[in-house]
């Protein structure tokens, strides 16, 4: 038996010299990635010709059909969630899909890729990320043209997935979205298109990085520093967010309608950098006393401000009466964060705070 001094080859092997002096390699262990299936367009087909299509494919329909998956060097498991169109996935799904990556990481995964349908993925991958907080990374993709369409884009988007998911550049990256050869951080990935295969994007910071060649390249470092550590059961039956856009002339019926006991919090999208109508103030305020209400803006980029404006309905009016300001993130992934953080019992102090991080960009 010779032994090894541990350097590597370059090529995924480690050597040594033999007592003759002849080379010794040892292969390094091919990284798991474990594909979980949820659904989605990158598994829909339609059963006859004139029929929509529908989630048919299984995980393993899907990695079978990705060209170069095989010859990768990475061997890749796969486990079944469920078969659902993206607009139907719930909360409960995920912390299933959250619990089932992390029983796969702990088995020995160097990371997850999670199919799934793209109606939702800008709000599902940021669900994981704030619950996930491991160095396994969860990659998120999907397609936005099925199989049985010229162009089908789920083998390249899963390949790219897998790829990002083995490499050890993306350990630390949290759940993120590979797309299109992107890779974009769940906290601030949007879909920005209802059909274009190029739809994913993160406006305020742009992608994290690119797949080049089969490996993940980084742009820049990511700042993950907001976790939520909810219990295995989850939030419960009947824990809501309430999510409302400030429209021209929006006089707060709906915000009028809105009482605890049918919902933790609410998420308003407002004007610009965070302003509303004047007349709706004063139910805002009424609002922000019994529950946490979050200010974001319903412009798809930039931050809410704190100070600039000083009239009637302003950003500094409404923060002056209690609401929180969410600063750079979507009201989408308020609604998680905040979701998250009630289902936690979060006390009121720490929930401004929280989302002084997480709408801060790195």
């Amino acid at each position: 038996m010779s032994e090894l001094d541990g350097k590597d080859g370059g090529d995924g092997t480690v050597g040594g010299h033999g007592p003759k002096g002849g080379r010794v390699t040892q292969q390094a262990p091919r990284p798991v990635v474990a594909v979980l299936a949820t659904g989605g367009t990158i598994a829909m087909t339609a059963a006859k010709a004139e029929a929509g299509a529908t989630p048919r494919l299984t995980g393993e329909d899907l990695v079978a059909a990705v060209p170069g998956l095989a010859g990768s060097g990475i061997d890749v498991t796969v486990r079944n969630i469920q078969q659902a169109p993206g607009a139907s996935i719930t909360p409960t799904d995920m912390f299933a899909v959250a619990a089932v990556a992390r029983a796969e990481i702990a088995a020995g995964a160097a990371g997850v890729v999670v199919t799934q349908g793209t109606d939702t993925i800008e709000e599902t991958a940021y669900f994981l990320d704030l619950v996930h907080d491991g160095l396994a990374p969860i990659v998120v993709t999907g397609a936005m043209r099925n199989p049985s369409l010229a162009g089908a884009d789920g083998p390249a988007n899963l390949l790219a997935a897998v790829q990002t998911a083995a490499s050890a550049t993306a350990r630390g990256l949290g759940g993120v979205v590979v797309f299109g050869n992107e890779i974009h951080e769940g906290r601030w990935v949007r879909k920005t298109h209802s059909v274009s295969p190029h739809t994913f994007a993160s406006p305020d910071v742009g992608p994290v990085g690119y797949l080049l060649e089969g490996r993940p390249r980084l742009l820049r470092g990511v700042s993950r520093q907001t976790k939520v550590h909810v219990p295995a059961t989850g939030a419960g039956p009947g824990h809501r967010i309430a999510l409302v856009t400030m429209t021209f002339d929006d006089d707060g019926e709906l915000l009028r309608r809105i009482d605890e006991a049918s919902f933790a919090g609410v998420v308003l999208a407002a004007f610009g950098a965070g302003h509303v109508p004047a007349g709706t103030v004063p139910i805002l305020a009424d609002l922000a006393a019994r529950m946490p209400v979050v200010l974001t803006s319903r412009t798809g980029s930039g931050p809410v401000l704190t100070d600039t404006y000083g009239f009637a309905g302003s950003e500094r009016d409404l923060l002056d009466h209690g609401l929180i300001n969410a600063g750079f993130l979507h009201p989408f992934k308020a609604r998680i964060l905040l979701y998250l953080l009630t289902a936690t019992d979060t006390p009121r102090a720490q929930l401004a705070e929280a989302f002084r991080t997480a709408g801060a960009v790195p």
